[in-house]
């Protein structure tokens, strides 16, 4: 295999490297606190409000249920906005984050609603606010569960990632559909799917060490 391949290679593993990473910064900067917030907000829970929490609630299972290569051509314009493109590394994270946020904020919503609601009452029984049992009960209780949600995430945006590239996304996908398909280079995809594949075992892998040393300092505490 030529340098030149190579050298293909590394750029697109890059790439897809920075589509993650900052899809997954902005759908967790989203989709976290939306998740605390649809966990919270049922009647007679902290932040009551029963109307908001179905308007929020399905406009975020509308984009879940979403395909996410129709999302992608669907928000074209929205993308165009954003980013002054629609194609290219940059561009793609517009659709990531947009398929991210309202996954993330489902995953941390059932997170926090695993916490023992006993807990909760205790703290209210002792005058704490909401803002604090929010920061001091149900996120380090739920951090566990949040993290392997997260994790989860990503590793769902490093498939999208690869699906993007049919729409010019660039990264792994990209490659592999213009050379390895198109080019008829089967080596170059077999590479593609073995480093995405890597680069799930990896991120997995760290998402759960994470979730079980928070889980056993939750446990000590």
């Amino acid at each position: 295999m030529s340098f030149d391949v190579l050298r293909l290679i590394g750029n697109a593993t890059w790439d897809t490297l920075y589509m993650v990473m900052l899809s997954s910064f902005f759908g967790g900067l989203i989709g976290i606190p939306l998740g605390i917030y649809l966990a919270t907000s049922q009647r007679g829970e902290l932040f009551a409000s029963p109307w908001a929490n179905t308007v929020i609630g399905a406009i975020a299972n509308a984009l879940r249920s979403t395909p996410f290569i129709i999302l992608a051509v669907s928000i074209i314009p929205f993308t165009r906005l954003i980013a002054g493109t629609s194609i290219g590394s940059t561009a793609a994270i517009v659709p990531l984050t947009m398929a991210a946020f309202p996954f993330i904020a489902r995953l941390v919503e059932s997170a926090v609603r695993e916490v023992d609601q006993g807990l909760v009452e205790a703290a209210r029984a002792m005058g704490a606010t909401p803002m604090q049992i929010v920061r001091k009960v149900l996120v380090p209780e739920a951090l566990p569960g949040i993290i392997l949600g997260l994790t989860l995430a990503v590793v769902s945006l490093i498939g999208y990632s690869a699906i993007v590239g049919v729409v010019g996304g660039g990264g792994l996908g990209d490659l592999g559909i213009r050379y390895g398909y198109q080019r008829f280079m089967p080596e170059v995809m077999l590479i593609v799917v073995v480093v995405l594949i890597v680069l799930v075992q990896a991120v997995q892998s760290v998402g759960d060490i994470l979730a079980r040393r928070v889980n056993k300092r939750i446990r000590h505490s």
